[in-house]
């Protein structure tokens, strides 16, 4: 009953305030738990808080939390271990919110009201919490399910100091046991852990999980075929025709011993242009241009030849598939137009000096971009592409040393409202999301008016206006929607997928 999965990005942190990327936020999910949590179709559900409050005027929420709760048991503590109370959150939120602390997760309570130098962080007693914000902000409770607002005891983080971040103490479902930094990390079972299944049965079900830190994905895919990895995340180029067929389906010979899940995954691919350049001779800062290019290319062909039939085509914003309470407005979308492309170019007068644009990648999407390039020369465009490792692109996006560049964004929280926030005026990089440099009076009244509406409704018909002033400015263009794709061992059961890709081991269970 151990789990093996292997993480090819780099583990920096176990400490949940530092919970910057996928990798450290799958092991933070087993080892640590918040006040709220997702269930697999992203609805909000109760943790550590068994039920919680929120004022008419949505400004302030109080949590009532279990009575069940301790933490892992360390020789940080007095007597091994104690119970959760309040105050540990109001101890763990500040300590986010500490300059000193450096926590890339502050921004989740941006929106919290402060007295001087306090936060309105309450224990009111022992089992009551209450937070209290400036206005009102209808994401707020997703933004609790993330692990920057999970619970850790003060008494660790004083005794291990920096040392924190390699001596976790949680309260989830898997204890601390061993971390060889790049090499290997194992998690034991919390036999005091608080959670049971729907049939009174503790959890976890695991006895361990051990993650190796193998970093070229064609070892880690034979590694699994030989079945000494139990799980595998999303596809890459290196072994996407081996595993799955033109359609994007299972191989038939792997059928017999592995299992696929796919369903959508709140992640969009896009380019991104910055909207800031000095350059006045950039044609890029011509809208004509950029809507051009968005009509310019195939978007189903890419996908079903370059992605084997994984993920959707992004003809409809920023947006992803996979949010359970937005739907599209099909109003003003980009669907494959040549004619219209060209009909553009004439206009913003590309074809008198036909300039050459340079489009900033990185090798994992080399090949998208190769066939947007090709498809685009086609038009009458000189495209040429830079190719940089992924930390130097995503600097020169932070600081608007890119005209035009490849970006990604994988959802925070399950909120529409994540995606719109990168081209809010007030997110402009590196201080925030908005690494296209967007700026739109109406956009930002907007925004603002949707973060305070409490009717889902009302929210996302002003979502809906907000994505339609994306799509008509073209500060982006949207590739595809991607998909999540997971592959498993025959002997592995209730690994439930998700749209935002959490790794959720505490239901997990293996034959013998």
């Amino acid at each position: 009953m151990v789990f093996h999965y292997n993480e090819s990005s780099s583990l920096t942190s176990l400490d949940p305030a530092f919970a910057k990327d996928q990798a450290m936020i799958w092991v933070d999910n087993q080892l640590y738990n918040g006040l709220l949590q997702l269930d697999s179709n992203l609805n909000v559900q109760p943790c550590i808080a068994k039920s919680y409050e929120i004022s008419e005027d949505a400004k302030t929420y109080i949590f009532h939390l279990r009575q069940d709760v301790y933490f892992h048991k360390d020789k940080s503590f007095k007597n091994g271990t104690r119970k959760v109370t309040a105050t540990d959150f109001v101890y763990s939120f500040n300590r986010i919110m500490d300059e000193k602390v450096a926590s890339t997760g502050a921004w989740i309570f941006d929106r919290v009201e402060k007295k001087g130098d306090k936060y309105s962080f309450t224990a009111l007693n022992d089992s009551t919490l209450e937070i209290r914000l400036r206005e009102p902000f209808s994401p707020f409770l997703g933004l609790l399910t993330m692990p920057y607002s999970f619970v850790v005891p003060k008494e660790a983080v004083e005794y291990y100091g920096e040392d924190f971040r390699k001596h976790p103490v949680g309260t989830g479902a898997f204890c601390f046991k061993f971390w060889k930094e790049g090499v290997k990390l194992v998690l034991v079972k919390n036999k005091d852990y608080f959670e049971k299944d729907s049939k009174g049965n503790k959890l976890p079900y695991l006895d361990a999980i051990n993650v190796s830190f193998i970093v070229d994905k064609q070892s880690v895919f034979l590694e699994f075929v030989k079945g000494k990895i139990d799980f595998l995340s999303g596809i890459d180029p290196n072994y996407k025709d081996e595993i799955l067929t033109r359609k994007g389906t299972l191989q038939p010979k792997y059928k017999d011993r592995i299992v696929m899940q796919k369903l959508p995954y709140l992640n969009t691919e896009y380019l991104g242009f910055y909207m800031e350049s000095k350059d006045k001779d950039n044609l890029l800062l011509n809208k004509k241009v950029r809507q051009a290019i968005n009509y310019g290319f195939d978007r189903h062909k890419m996908i079903r030849y370059l992605r084997n039939n994984i993920g959707f085509a992004g003809n409809y914003g920023i947006i992803p598939k996979g949010l359970q309470d937005f739907s599209f407005d099909t109003s003003y979308s980009y669907s494959y137009n040549p004619k219209k492309a060209k009909q553009l170019l004439q206009e913003a007068g590309y074809f008198t000096k036909r300039p050459t644009v340079t489009l900033s990648t990185t090798s994992a999407y080399l090949d998208l971009c190769k066939y947007i390039q090709q498809q685009l020369t086609l038009l009458g465009m000189n495209i040429k592409l830079d190719v940089n490792p992924p930390a130097e692109l995503r600097e020169m996006m932070a600081q608007g040393k890119s005209s035009w560049f490849r970006g990604s964004w994988i959802a925070d929280y399950p909120d529409a409202e994540n995606y719109l926030s990168l081209f809010y005026s007030k997110n402009f990089t590196p201080n925030g999301p908005n690494y296209t440099h967007f700026k739109d009076e109406q956009y930002d009244r907007l925004y603002i008016k949707a973060g305070k509406e409490t009717s889902v409704e009302k929210r996302n018909a002003l979502y809906s206006q907000m994505n339609n002033i994306i799509m008509q400015q073209a500060p982006i263009v949207v590739l595809y929607y991607d998909e999540v794709l997971r592959f498993t061992q025959k002997n592995v059961h209730n690994l439930q997928p998700n749209a935002m890709n959490l790794l959720i081991l505490k239901t997990v269970y293996k034959d013998k």
